[in-house]
Parts: C-alpha cells; structure tokens; sequence
C-alpha cells in the first residue's frame, strides 16, 4: 500500500513512524481465567462495579426467559484502537440486537475491511513532524494520511454504484455498505463491524451522519454529483423507537456516552412524551464511561437519573450499573465474560430485515392514542 500522501514528505520519511505492531480486531473467546478474575478478584470500587456490569449483561439481559433486546451505544476511538473485533463477536453470537456508533467508529471500521494497517505509537511524538510526513494519530495510534484519501475514494465509489429511492435512514446506508464490501472484499466480515453487521443483520445507525469522514464524503458527493445518498434523520428516531416498543424487555450496553447514548435513551421518551405510548422505560443498564457526574453530564445522566426522564424502568434499578472505567480494558474483559456464560450465544434477532413491520406497528399504536392537547387549551377553553 503506497504510503505517500500529495504534498507531504515520502514514503521513507512516513514509514519510520509506523515500526510499531499492526493493531489488529481482538475477538473475545470466553476465557475461563477471565471469568475467575472478575468473580473472585474485582470485588469492590470500579473492580466491584465492573463486576456487577458482566452479571447484568450475562445472567439477565442474555437469559433467554428475558427476552431483552439489546442495543449497543459506541463513543470513542474504540475501532482504531481494536475493540471491533469484540462488537464482531457479540453480533455475530446474537448478544447485540443492534448499534448506535459515532460516525467516526464506523469510518475507522473501514481501514479494516479495505485491508489497511494502523500502527501502535506514542502519544508523546511531535505531531508537526507527523504532519510534515503524512501521519495520522489518535492517541498512540498511528497511520498513514493515504490510508484516509484511499478509505473516501471506497466511500465515493460505493456512492458511485449505490442507487437509493429517496432519503434513508443511517441503518440503511450502513446495511448496503456492508454489504458492498462483503462484495468486493470477499471475507471482510470477520474483520469490520460494518461488513459483520450486514452479515448478521444487525442495524447500525449513527446519531450524527454529517460529523466524520463518510458523512463528509456524502455530503460532497451529493455537491459535486447531485444526489448519491442523503440521511434522514427521522427515520432514525423512529426506527430506534420501533425497536424498543417491539422489545419484550430492553437493555443497553453504553461504551462512553455522548450522542450514541442519548439517541439510544431517547427511544423511551419517543415512545410515551411523544407519541403517548407508554413503554415504561429499559430494564438494563450497563455503562462504561471515564465520565463522571458532578460536572452536570455524565454524557446524558446516571441511570437513577433517566428514571426521571422515563428512560429506564425505576422497578429495575438494581439492573442498572455504572462502570467507571476506560473502555479499551473494560468492555474486552466483559466481552470474555458474556462469551464465555451459560448464555453466551443467542438466535440472532435480524432486526434490519423487520424495520418496516416495526415502523408499521409504531405508527398503528401512534395513531390509535388520543391527540395531545396543546399547552394552554384548557385555560382557552374556559376549564
């Protein structure tokens, strides 16, 4: 793979930062010796915390007498740092029902399925130096600036070849894209979460299209050639939100927070605020985040405090957990630990082939509730 970016310096001067080890798509195994550490050894503070989070997620939302249907909320540069092989994983064993990402995991997903390597550095280079020879950081990751060019031109010609009828939802785009690299790139799909989604018929939507690189690439695609691919995002609230009324029961596995999380939690004021259908909130909880709440945010509440919103079931507190932990160590110790559980493999769940059914049967249940009255129509009314 050339490593050359236009403008910059060659391809010596841009390999001598990328000695490190490929970073590679972990996939979780169900280690016993992981089992027994997290049983016998984290047993209070975060380590207590962590625990809790892999017996919520492992003895109740995977019990199949629960029913739960499960979404995943991804924040972060988990992708280019390795953790999509544990996303893979789960979905592929029917533990994730679907996923709610940053655009940015899913672009990063990409380099994967293209067969593009990203490096182990360090965060303490000098990054005008890296500018200067074509390298990319996140962090202590490091790779070349063509590794980008090269992700957009798959991205602008999958456009190319892509015909939508009309505005669609992240979902949709994201199922065809993986679906289009499983073509092109025969077995991509155990190495990219986008192309393992589509295998597994997983949903993946974005909560912000126009915020990374493939929103970028569909908005000049759509400036440059005229139509391509335009997102509609009340499709996607509507979608998540007829994913969770169908739930028998519901529960979420939030990795940071941010938008991916709200737009998951939102699917229950959708519901009752919204349309006046009174799902009750979800029964699990599970959330690993460095966040914390005193600064007002915890990137959308503590679950005590989504009760209060309607987000979460306030009868299922006790299945509601906060670990505060950096999710590159937490979420592949609770990944060994689901996969390795008695319920360690479910009937996966197809969602992406069922939105329309559910579309229909939330606007049925909509349409069936009384109209809301506007603020003020009852002093208007001489009430």
């Amino acid at each position: 793979m050339p490593h050359r970016t236009p403008g910059l310096s060659g391809a010596s001067s841009t390999t001598r930062h990328l000695s490190g080890d490929p970073i590679r798509y972990y996939r979780p195994r169900g280690s016993a010796d992981v089992r027994r550490l997290v049983d016998e050894s984290f047993q209070a503070f975060n380590a207590g915390r962590l625990s809790e989070a892999c017996h919520v997620f492992a003895d109740k939302m995977l019990d199949p007498a629960n029913d739960t249907t499960i979404g995943l909320t991804v924040a972060g540069a988990l992708t280019p740092a390795g953790l999509g092989g544990c996303v893979i994983e789960l979905m592929e064993r029917g533990l994730v029902d679907f996923v709610i990402s940053t655009g940015a995991n899913l672009y990063h997903d990409l380099h994967y399925a293209l067969n593009f390597t990203l490096h182990r550095g360090s965060p303490f280079l000098d990054d005008v130096e890296l500018h200067e020879d074509g390298v990319i950081r996140i962090y202590d990751i490091l790779f070349p600036a063509q590794v980008l060019l090269e992700t957009d031109a798959y991205v602008r010609g999958f456009l190319a070849r892509q015909a939508f009828a009309g505005p669609v939802s992240s979902a949709t785009l994201h199922y065809a894209l993986g679906q289009d690299l499983m073509t092109r790139y025969p077995g991509c799909e155990r190495h990219s979460v986008v192309a393992s989604a589509a295998a597994a018929g997983v949903p993946i939507y974005t909560s912000s299209p126009g915020d990374s690189s493939i929103g970028m690439n569909l908005a000049a695609h759509e400036l440059l050639h005229g139509g391509g691919c335009t997102i509609d995002p009340n499709r996607d609230v509507n979608e998540v939100a007829a994913i969770i009324l169908d739930g028998t029961r519901n529960g979420c596995l939030i990795l940071g927070g941010g938008s991916p999380k709200n737009f998951y939690l939102q699917g229950q004021p959708t519901l009752w605020e919204i349309y006046g259908i009174p799902k009750g909130g979800c029964e699990y909880f599970v959330q690993i985040t460095t966040d914390q709440v005193v600064w007002g945010g915890l990137s959308g509440a503590t679950p005590s405090e989504a009760v209060s919103w309607g987000k979460v079931n306030p009868g299922m507190l006790p299945d509601t957990v906060v670990a505060y932990c950096d999710s590159t160590i937490a979420f592949p110790i609770l990944c060994e630990y689901v996969v390795g559980s008695e319920h360690g493999r479910r009937t996966q769940r197809q969602l992406v082939h069922r939105r329309e059914a559910l579309m229909a049967e939330l606007e049925r249940q909509a349409r069936s509730r009384p109209k809301a009255r506007p603020a003020g129509a009852a002093r208007e009314a001489g009430e």
